[in-house]
């Protein structure tokens, strides 16, 4: 196999560590190393998860797609394009399109979940905190997906403007007024929330 991009860099106690990109490992993947598959899986898990969690407030179903995501990456992993963006990008993409169905499919499993969820966070942490966050996740939720997704993306997962594009498919410019929109109409559900509390 050819020499694949890496970063060697130099720990404080002489130990040397290799950062091997994310589209050397799916070529690595993609060519049968299965310890390849198993480290980018590691590296990005956990950012597709927390994302369709985002998306659905559902672990049912954020780990159904998170295992699906993977899975149509070895299934289609040649589908994957450098020069239009990044691997998670496109992880996140994936991702998108299966939430998207699965909230279609699953409407009412989907509200039963998020009662589930919500009786299960009343039991953790303090009660003022919980509530905030009970609130600002039915909020996000209360959303319409266009706008929830450029919201989870860029200020719950911190993806950047152009990655965010990728993963949902349009110009860098929609994604900033989906955002805007989005951040407007979820600070206003938020301070409606607030008077009627009060």
């Amino acid at each position: 196999m050819p020499a694949l991009n890496s970063n060697r860099k130099q720990k404080p106690d002489g130990m040397v560590v290799i950062t091997i990109s994310d589209h050397d490992l799916l070529k690595r993947m993609l060519a049968g190393e299965e310890d390849a598959f198993t480290a980018l899986y590691r590296r990005r898990q956990a950012a597709v998860y927390r994302f369709a969690l985002q998306m659905t407030a559902s672990v049912v179903i954020a780990e159904d797609v998170t295992q699906e995501v993977f899975m149509e990456l070895i299934e289609h992993g040649r589908r994957f394009d450098p020069a239009r963006g990044a691997l998670t990008s496109f992880l996140f993409g994936v991702a998108r399109n299966l939430v998207l169905r699965r909230i279609e499919k699953d409407r009412s499993q989907h509200e039963s979940e998020l009662a589930d969820l919500a009786a299960e966070d009343d039991v953790v942490g303090d009660l003022t905190r919980r509530q905030t966050i009970e609130r600002v996740r039915r909020a996000v939720l209360s959303l319409p997906a266009v706008y929830r997704e450029a919201v989870v993306l860029c200020d719950l997962e911190d993806q950047s403007y152009e990655d965010a594009a990728i993963a949902l498919d349009c110009p860098v410019g929609t994604v900033r007024s989906r955002l805007n929109r989005g951040r407007a109409m979820l600070a206003q559900k938020l301070r409606g929330k607030k008077e009627t509390v009060a």
